[in-house]
C-alpha cells in the first residue's frame, strides 16, 4: 500500500548521489559485513543511505568527517536494524564524533549514600532522546573483528531505550516471550559476575558485568562481531538476540 513515508524514502533512495563503487570500499574495510548476502548489502546500502540522510555528523575539536567515515559510521549503525525497519533509529537526530576518548562528568553513589561527582574518559555515549556520541579513535579500533564495536554498542542503547529507558529489555516482537528474555539474560548477566568476582576469565568483555543495559550492548556487539563466541558463552542470550534483530544466518560455531 502507497504511504507517505515509503514514497518518502524511495525518493531519497532515487536521488543518492554515493555511488556503487563508494559503497563498496567502505564495505571492504568492515570484516563483520562479510558473510552478507547481495540482498543483505542491498537493504544495508539504504538503510544507510537513509541514515546520512536524516542524521548529522558532526565532527568536533577539529575533526572532519569525509564521506569514507561517514558510510562506514552508517553501515554499522546500520548492521543492527539490517532485518527490522529503520523507524528502530528514530527519537534523535545527530552522531557526535570526537578525535578520540572524551571525558564526562556524572555523579555515582557510593554503598553509604554518599553522592560523589566523577570525571571519567569514554569511548561512546549515548543519550535518552538525544545525540550519540563516538570516539573516532574507537571506531577505526572497532575495524577489527574482535567483539569490539563503539558503534554497535551504543545503536544497541538506542534501541533498548525505544520503550522508555535502556535498561536491558528493548521492546520486544510480538512473537518473543519476555519470560524467556528475562530467563536468559538475568542467568547470564548473574554468571558473568560471578565469574569476575571469583578471578575468572570470561567469553565477553568484563564490562557487561556493570549493569544489564550494558550487559545487552556488550551482547549486540559479540553477537555481531564474534557470534561463534557468544554461543558458546551464553547460548540461550545468543537466541534471544537472533530472534531480536532477526538474523538466523550468523554462525555459532
Amino acid at each position: 500500500m502507497w504511504s507517505f513515508r515509503h514514497w518518502r524514502r524511495r525518493r531519497i533512495l532515487a536521488r543518492s548521489a554515493v555511488s556503487k563503487g563508494e559503497w563498496r570500499r567502505a564495505e571492504e574495510s568492515l570484516p563483520l559485513l562479510e558473510s552478507l548476502t547481495d540482498d543483505e548489502r542491498h537493504r544495508l546500502r539504504e538503510w544507510a543511505t537513509l541514515f546520512l540522510h536524516e542524521k548529522s555528523l558532526e565532527g568536533v575539536q577539529g575533526l572532519t568527517i569525509d564521506g569514507d567515515a561517514a558510510r562506514r559510521i552508517a553501515l554499522q549503525a546500520c548492521l543492527p536494524i539490517l532485518h527490522l525497519d529503520f523507524d528502530w533509529l528514530r527519537g534523535w537526530t545527530s552522531v557526535v564524533i570526537y578525535p578520540d576518548a572524551f571525558v564526562v562528568d556524572h555523579e555515582e553513589m557510593d554503598s553509604a549514600g554518599v553522592v560523589h561527582r566523577v570525571r571519567e574518559a569514554r569511548s561512546g555515549e549515548s543519550w535518552d532522546r538525544g545525540p550519540l556520541i563516538i570516539s573516532a579513535a574507537d571506531v577505526d579500533a572497532g575495524r577489527q573483528r574482535d567483539a569490539y564495536n563503539v558503534i554497535l554498542h551504543e545503536i544497541a542503547h538506542k534501541l533498548d531505550a525505544l520503550n522508555g529507558v535502556a535498561d536491558g529489555f528493548p521492546p520486544l516482537h510480538g512473537d518473543m516471550q519476555p519470560e524467556a528474555w528475562t530467563r536468559a539474560f538475568t542467568r547470564a548477566f548473574e554468571d558473568i559476575n560471578q565469574r569476575l568476582d571469583a578471578g575468572q576469565e570470561t567469553l565477553l568483555d568484563p564490562y557487561a558485568a556493570e549493569a544489564p543495559e550494558e550487559f545487552f550492548a556488550v551482547a549486540t556487539e559479540t553477537f555481531f562481531e564474534v557470534p561463534e563466541r557468544l554461543a558458546e558463552a551464553y547460548p540461550d542470550v545468543f537466541e534471544q538476540l537472533a530472534r531480536f534483530y532477526r538474523v538466523w544466518s550468523l554462525k555459532r560455531s
